[in-house]
């Protein structure tokens, strides 16, 4: 659990291509970020469950992640706190939770932060390979900025550095 009223949390698989590209950017982020303890920068990878605690002890939250909005790979996609998906599925196995399940649960319990957006890139390849495609690698600037502009309409002015992003 953090004491940061904001949480920026990066979710997906690096192994499955561009549904890597929220825990690159919250890397990213981190990174670049220096100087504001009320921000939290959390690699949520595919915690499941986990993460709930988290996400429950937030004001704010800011979710990156690879998002399918059907648009054009490479997309930079924003979700109002209204439209990020929440709801239960029916389970074979107890182990398969995903986010939506875990953002309902707390919604449920009337914890979801009543700040929250989601952003993200829309993914050209969800598949098992390392490495993001280039059409989304292209758009990483981009949605670091979003992200940061996000930040900065939160309140929150850190210091930042300027990283090299991966090639």
């Amino acid at each position: 659990m953090t004491d940061a009223p904001t949480v920026v949390l990066g979710v997906g698989s690096p192994l499955m291509g561009d549904d890597g590209v929220g825990v690159e950017v919250v890397e990213l982020l981190r990174r670049r970020w220096e100087g504001d303890p009320s921000v939290a920068f959390l690699d949520g990878g595919t915690w499941g469950m986990q993460i709930l605690p988290f996400i429950e002890s937030a004001r704010r939250l800011l979710v990156l992640d690879a998002i399918r909005d059907g648009r054009s790979p490479g997309t930079v996609v924003r979700l109002s706190r209204e439209e990020i998906p929440r709801y239960l599925f029916a389970k074979v196995s107890p182990h398969q939770i995903d986010l939506r399940e875990v953002f309902a649960l707390a919604e449920l319990r009337g914890t979801f932060p009543e700040e929250a957006v989601a952003l993200g890139i829309e993914p050209a390849v969800v598949e098992l390979r390392d490495g993001l495609s280039s059409e989304v690698r292209a758009s990483l600037p981009a949605l670091v900025e979003d992200a940061e502009g996000q930040l900065a309409a939160w309140g929150h002015a850190p210091r930042v550095r300027e990283v090299a992003h991966h090639a």
